[in-house]
């Protein structure tokens, strides 16, 4: 057992880090998903790995041991919402990278509409806007499970709509145009100089 103070690694790095196509899936995962670093990337493959070596092990396990463990290991994957409710273990083997950070938090509140991008979602995270069945979670990476989506809300912000683009006022538009004077009593940004 170790020490509570030194935390193991949750990640494991890629064996060939220098490969130009696992260098150029990973800048797109990165971006697509709008992670901060490739530790988050690989921590998410680091979980996936587990969860299929643990699906291998069964398969090549006995029937009763099997039949006994297959259950439990479907129905956490299940309320994690990486897998659907009749799943067999064949399906855990077709699991991909994007399924994982699909299930991330940040992911999930873009694609709600409640960022407009993973940048946004992830500052909103971060500031402490997230509330899922009333905790704020200020954690990008957090696992949403599949009970807890439906309570996730934005607190302290408006609740923003990707069709919705910001505009701006339109007193202030008027006043630059016409060359109105600001508050100071100089020229409006954007007026020409007086002559």
């Amino acid at each position: 057992m170790g020490d509570p103070k030194k935390a193991r690694k949750t990640y494991s790095r890629p064996r060939s880090p220098w490969r130009a196509d696992q260098l150029a899936q990973e800048l797109y995962l990165l971006g697509n998903f709008g992670l901060r670093n490739k530790r988050e990337l690989w921590k998410a493959e680091t979980s996936l790995s587990e969860v299929r070596k643990q699906a291998r092990t069964l398969l090549a396990a006995t029937a009763e041991v099997r039949q006994r463990e297959e259950k439990s290991l479907l129905a956490s994957l299940h309320r994690k919402g990486l897998v659907a409710e009749g799943a067999a273990l064949d399906d855990i083997l077709n699991l991909t990278i994007e399924d994982v950070l699909a299930r991330r938090l940040q992911t999930l509140v873009f694609k709600k509409g409640m960022a407009v991008s993973p940048l946004h979602a992830r500052q909103l995270i971060v500031h402490g806007h997230v509330m899922l069945q009333g905790r704020r979670i200020k954690t990008p990476g957090y696992g949403v499970r599949r009970d807890e989506e439906e309570s996730m809300r934005l607190v302290g912000v408006k609740e923003l709509v990707k069709s919705e683009k910001v505009q701006p006022e339109p007193a202030a538009v008027a006043a630059t145009a016409t060359g109105q004077q600001n508050a100071r009593g100089g020229p409006a940004a954007g007026a020409p100089p007086p002559e």
